[in-house]
């Protein structure tokens, strides 16, 4: 039995798989103690003990403590002279015209970062010695210190990691787990590299902590951690791996629908993950997409992640009038605790309360109908806002809905028009508990004809989770070019990367005959600043001059090729076959008028009303209707219309 975890912001989602069949559960999160909603699904959806379980996790706790600066108390030492590196940061800026930038908060104060005399050249030769006094020296300031964490970054570390592991080795003994960049990120450009190994650092005992109560509570499970990759890795690694857990929950589900969405033959996707705290959209084009630019509050990650954008639109965005009187809608969320006006526990008007008061939530099927929802409180929120900005209250709950519309809409064209990609030739592929509510005006507005809502939307990235297998990512700096960069070369650096992956896997128990490795290169023009990734094959060279092409409109085959970057992956096999139908854990006690009024963008009608779980296969679907599940609700606008697909997947054409 494999269970999908997806703690978020708002919800707790799980996808149970066993034997043939699946079952699902969402409840409230609880926000400090994650434990707590996990143990209430565990024991809903295992009822006869955890014997027999194994849990691939998706957790926002490094996530969260990064946003809020509640990581841990790290000391940076890196080469003497560069000290300033993590706060100099790169010349590029987000908003080219705003004069009152506000820079992102610093991880760690610069008083806790020390300069190492030593140096090493680019291509790992020793120009300055790290003496033995040095390491005392650097040993007695560590211990005056006394950090929670270390993070070694010393320039050129990639090419020769012999001074790091040395500092690593003298400075074992303090009790601070040490995160090194040869290890975390062993790729050039400094900045990056010092980024992702203080973020690494940052969150480890954050994220050990966590982990460590979770045996506790659950001795003997064994646990699997949802990666920003979309595999998963163990347990008991992802503390020394925190970096690679920062886009945990998300990656889940572009890698859920990615599978879902090529059972069915729809292979060009735009996903929109719509939760209780934020929307998560990205474009996969046959593929998923994977970035290595991913920046966190304006601090690079490095390494190859699911490339997803996030924008703080969900069904708990707050909705408040701001200093000049305009109407604004997010960033901040209710989360689970208050939660919306219509949780009952007070709270401020939100996106799930304005659905509610248009009719389109109802309170029969909100989770399955094991949750209550307060309509009465959200009226008299909803009156004093609007009275507040003299508009009506079914204006002001339109106008909240078209706002956080508004966020939703510019979020799917920067994965998609931004980057010269129409979005009319994609499906829009909806999941998330909020999502179904706005989807289909959001298709409107991008002029977008085909809708798949897959079935229990509301759990799909923890389902993705359950589907995944086992990944691990290593990567070499190579800089080669001329005459240096042939085949013969590259494979020599590839079977060097292959073997200490392997090694190093071997050493954590992991079955290498189980693996695939797949490996990829990064790269450039000699003198470029940026790369771009090709395959490990043999016409590298070639499919290197045609990514050119189609990136950039032009090529330039007089001038030396340069591979900077090999990357290999190794892979575990995902979880194969048919998906089973998805029931909810729960018994629903659900009863649902056949029709109700809801106001459309248009202005109210009473629409008809349809329980998802009883529709059948080829069923045909017209809206205006409503269309209630356990846990997500769908709203067909007038003008579109669809039917049922196998296993009550909905598939919406305008």
């Amino acid at each position: 039995m494999r269970i999908g975890i997806d703690t978020g912001g708002t919800f707790t989602d799980f996808v149970c798989l066993e034997k043939g069949e699946g079952r699902v559960y969402k409840a409230p999160s609880t926000p400090q103690a994650p434990l707590g909603a996990i143990a209430a699904g565990l024991k809903e959806l295992c009822s006869q003990g955890l014997e027999g379980v194994e849990v691939v996790h998706g957790t926002t706790v490094g996530t969260n403590a990064f946003l809020e600066r509640r990581g841990a108390r790290v000391a940076l030492l890196t080469t003497q002279g560069f000290e300033e590196v993590l706060f100099i940061g790169r010349q590029t800026r987000r908003e080219l015209f705003n004069l009152q930038v506000e820079k992102a908060r610093e991880i760690i104060p610069r008083d806790m970062v020390l300069g190492v005399a030593q140096r090493q050249g680019s291509h790992g030769r020793v120009e300055q010695p790290l003496t033995s006094e040095e390491i005392s020296r650097v040993r007695g300031w560590v211990k005056e210190k006394n950090p929670e964490a270390l993070a070694i970054c010393l320039l050129h570390s990639y090419a020769n990691p012999e001074h790091e592991e040395r500092l690593a080795a003298a400075l074992s003994d303090l009790g601070a787990p040490v995160s090194l960049s040869s290890r975390v990120l062993p790729e050039f450009r400094e900045y990056e590299r010092t980024c992702a190994t203080v973020i690494n650092a940052y969150l480890g005992p954050i994220l050990a902590r966590y982990l460590k109560d979770w045996s506790r509570r659950f001795p003997g499970v064994p646990l699997f951690i949802q990666q920003s990759n979309g595999g998963f890795l163990p347990g008991d690694r992802a503390g020394a791996l925190a970096l690679h857990t920062v886009l945990s929950g998300p990656a889940g589900g572009v890698y859920g629908a990615m599978r879902l969405a090529r059972d069915l033959g729809e292979p060009n996707l735009l996903t929109l993950d719509m939760g209780g705290t934020s929307t998560d959209v990205a474009l996969v084009a046959g593929e998923i997409p994977f970035t290595g630019e991913y920046m966190l509050e304006d601090y690079p990650l490095g390494i190859p992640v699911i490339d997803i954008h996030t924008v703080g639109a969900g069904g708990g965005s707050i909705a408040f009038r701001d200093r000049s009187a305009a109407l604004r809608v997010g960033p901040r969320s209710a989360g689970a605790d208050p939660g919306p006006v219509c949780y009952g526990r007070g709270g401020e008007l939100t996106v799930t309360d304005a659905q509610l008061f248009l009719g389109r939530l109802r309170p029969e099927s909100f989770l399955g109908g094991r949750m209550t929802l307060d309509q009465e409180a959200v009226r008299r929120a909803l009156g004093r806002l609007a009275g507040e900005l003299g508009v009506a209250p079914e204006d002001l709950a339109s106008g909240i809905i078209r706002v956080a519309n508004s966020h939703m809409g510019k979020a799917l064209q920067a994965v998609s028009l931004e980057r010269g990609l129409d979005p009319r030739d994609f499906t829009l592929f909806c999941f998330g508990g909020a999502g179904g509510l706005h989807v289909c005006e959001l298709a409107q507005d991008l002029e977008i004809s085909r809708i798949l809502i897959p079935a229990q939307a509301g759990v799909l990235s923890a389902l993705g989770m359950a589907l995944a297998g086992f990944r691990r990512d290593f990567s070499r700096t190579l800089l080669l070019s001329g005459y240096r960069l042939t085949w013969e070369n590259l494979e020599q650096e590839r079977h060097r990367l292959e073997k200490q992956g392997m090694e190093e896997l071997e050493s954590q128990g992991q079955d290498l005959a189980a693996l695939a490795v797949a490996g990829e290169l990064e790269m450039r023009y000699r003198g470029q600043t940026y790369t771009l990734k090709v395959p490990f094959t043999p016409s590298f060279l070639e499919d290197f001059h045609e990514r050119h092409r189609r990136v950039y409109g032009h090529v330039f085959p007089e001038r030396p090729a340069e591979a900077v970057v090999l990357r290999l992956f190794f892979q575990g096999a995902e979880a194969s076959g048919n998906l089973p139908p998805l029931k909810p854990a729960a018994a629903a006690r659900v009863r649902l008028p056949r029709a109700g009024e809801v106001w459309l963008p248009q202005g109210p009608a009473t629409v008809p009303f349809y329980y998802r779980p009883e529709l059948l296969r080829g069923s045909p679907l017209k809206g205006p209707a409503l269309v209630l599940d356990d846990y997500a609700t769908l709203l067909v606008l007038p003008g579109f219309q669809g039917e049922v697909l196998e296993q009550g997947h909905l598939l919406l054409t305008r």
